[in-house]
C-alpha cells in the first residue's frame, strides 16, 4: 500500500468521526492520529457537548495522542482532519511538534494552515510541519455544508 491509499484509509477514518459529531449535533469536523501507521487517537468536535471552546477534534486528540504515547512531542506522528485547522489548533499542532498534517477541505473563514494564515510554515517558529491539502475534500465537504444548510436554511450551505 501507497503513500497516497494509506493516507486515505486514514482520512476515511476522520470522516467516520465527523459523522459521529454530525449525529451529536456538533460541527462535523472529525480527526485522527496516526504513529507508525497505526491510530493512536481518534476523534470529533464537542464544543457544544461539553461547553468548552477548546473542544476542537484536534485538540482532543492531541491530549489523548500525547497521554497514550506518554510524551507531549509528537513528532513521529501525522494527524488527518477533515477540515483545516483554525489558528488555536495550528498553534497546538506547532506545540506538540507534529510531523505531518492531512486535511480535507480548506476553511476560507478561519483556516490557519494555507486559507487566512499560513502559521504552520512560518520561519519563525521553532517547528514546521509538513502539509498536504485537499484529500477527500468533497466528501469533508459535503458533511459541513450539509449540516449548516440544515441550521440556517437553504441559502447557507456555504461553509
Amino acid at each position: 500500500m501507497d503513500r497516497l491509499d494509506k493516507d486515505r484509509l486514514f482520512m476515511q477514518e476522520a470522516i467516520r468521526q465527523a459523522k459521529k459529531a454530525l449525529n451529536r449535533s456538533e460541527v462535523p469536523v472529525g480527526a485522527v492520529i496516526v504513529c507508525k501507521d497505526k491510530i493512536i487517537a481518534r476523534g470529533y468536535n464537542t464544543k457544544e457537548r461539553n461547553m468548552d471552546p477548546l473542544g476542537h477534534a484536534e485538540i482532543t486528540i492531541l491530549r489523548r495522542a500525547a497521554k497514550r504515547l506518554g510524551r507531549w512531542r509528537l513528532n513521529d506522528c501525522t494527524m488527518y482532519v477533515t477540515l483545516e485547522p483554525c489558528i488555536m489548533c495550528a498553534g497546538a499542532l506547532v506545540n506538540a511538534r507534529i510531523k505531518r498534517l492531512v486535511y480535507g477541505c480548506a476553511d476560507p473563514k478561519a483556516g490557519a494552515i494555507e486559507s487566512l494564515y499560513h502559521i504552520l510554515k512560518d520561519s519563525r517558529l521553532n517547528h514546521r510541519v509538513d502539509v498536504y491539502s485537499g484529500l477527500m475534500a468533497n466528501e469533508c465537504s459535503v458533511l459541513l455544508k450539509s449540516f449548516f444548510k440544515s441550521l440556517r436554511g437553504t441559502d447557507a450551505g456555504r461553509v
